[in-house]
C-alpha cells in the first residue's frame, strides 16, 4: 500500500513539473523544444502582441540560453521592448546581444534598436511635458542615440540600417547644435561673453554641418563686440555675410508633427 501511494505521488508531482502557463492562461509542456518556443514568440511577435513575445522570448532564453534561437531571441527581444515604448530593457538587451555576440552577422541590427531606443525614450519624455523643443532638454539622450548610430556606421558601412541611419544621426546633429546655441545665448545674455563665445566657436568645429552655424557666428559677432575685439568681430561678420545665403534650417521639415510618424 505504501508502495502505491508513493508511486502515486510520484506521478502527481511529475505531471505537475511538466506544465507551465502561457502569457494567455494556457499551459504547456516544460518539454517543448526551443523551435516551438521560438516559433510561438515570433508568431506574437508578427501580430503586434509585443508584451506576450518578450514573455515567450524570455522562456526561450531560459531553458535553451545557447544555440541560434537563444541569440534571434534577443535581438527580438529588443526591438519588441523598443515597441512597447520600453527604452531601458531595449537598450539593455540590445548591449548584452553585443557583448555576448560581437561577431553574430545580424549585430549590426542590436545597435541600430539601441539607437532607435535612446532617441524614442527621449520622444516619449518630450510628449509628456507638452512638446519641448527637443534641443531645451538635457542632450544625454540625442548624444547616447548619435553614438550607437555612429557606431554602426563606422563598424558596418555597408548595413542596410546604414542609409537610415545617416536621416537620423543628421536630425540628431542638428538638435545637439541647437542645444549648444541655446546655451550659447544663455550666456550672452548674462553677459558672460567670453563662455558665449567659446561655445559658439564649439558648434563650428563640433557640428559644422549643422542647421546652427549661421546662428553661432552672430553670437560670435555680438561677443566680440561687446568685448571690443573689433577685429575678430569683424572677421566673424565677413564669414556670416558669406554664409548668410546658405542658412536655411535643414531640419525644418523634420519638426513637423507627421515627421515623427518616421521615427516609430
Amino acid at each position: 500500500m505504501r508502495h502505491i501511494l508513493a508511486v502515486f505521488l510520484l506521478l502527481t508531482l511529475t505531471a505537475c513539473s511538466l506544465f507551465t502557463p502561457l502569457p494567455d492562461g494556457t499551459e504547456q509542456t516544460v518539454q517543448l523544444p526551443a523551435a516551438e518556443l521560438y516559433r510561438q514568440a515570433k508568431a506574437e511577435l508578427d501580430d503586434g502582441n509585443y508584451s506576450s513575445a518578450i514573455k515567450l522570448y524570455e522562456t526561450l532564453q531560459s531553458r535553451y540560453p545557447y544555440g541560434r534561437y537563444a541569440q534571434q531571441s534577443m535581438l527580438e527581444m529588443a526591438y519588441a521592448y523598443y515597441r512597447t515604448d520600453e527604452p531601458d530593457p531595449a537598450i539593455a538587451t540590445a548591449n548584452r546581444f553585443i557583448k555576448q555576440f560581437p561577431n553574430n552577422p545580424h549585430v549590426d541590427y542590436a545597435y541600430y534598436v539601441k539607437g532607435l531606443a535612446n532617441f524614442k525614450g527621449e520622444m516619449s519624455v518630450l510628449a509628456t511635458i507638452g512638446g519641448q523643443d527637443p534641443t531645451e532638454r538635457d542632450p544625454q539622450g540625442p548624444k547616447d542615440a548619435f553614438n550607437a548610430f555612429n557606431e554602426l556606421v563606422t563598424r558596418f558601412p555597408g548595413s542596410k540600417y546604414t542609409p537610415d541611419t545617416r536621416i537620423r544621426m543628421r536630425y540628431l546633429v542638428n538638435t545637439l547644435a541647437k542645444h549648444e546655441l541655446h546655451i550659447a545665448r544663455y550666456y550672452l545674455r548674462r553677459g558672460a561673453h567670453i563662455a558665449a563665445v567659446n561655445r559658439a566657436q564649439g558648434i563650428l568645429s563640433q557640428y559644422p554641418n549643422s542647421s546652427s552655424t549661421h546662428e553661432a557666428l552672430a553670437v560670435m559677432v555680438q561677443g566680440y563686440d561687446a568685448m571690443g575685439m573689433t577685429e575678430l568681430r569683424d572677421d566673424a561678420r565677413r564669414v556670416l555675410a558669406n554664409n548668410s545665403a546658405a542658412a536655411v534650417s535643414s531640419d525644418s521639415d523634420l519638426s513637423k508633427p507627421s515627421w515623427w510618424q518616421f521615427w516609430k
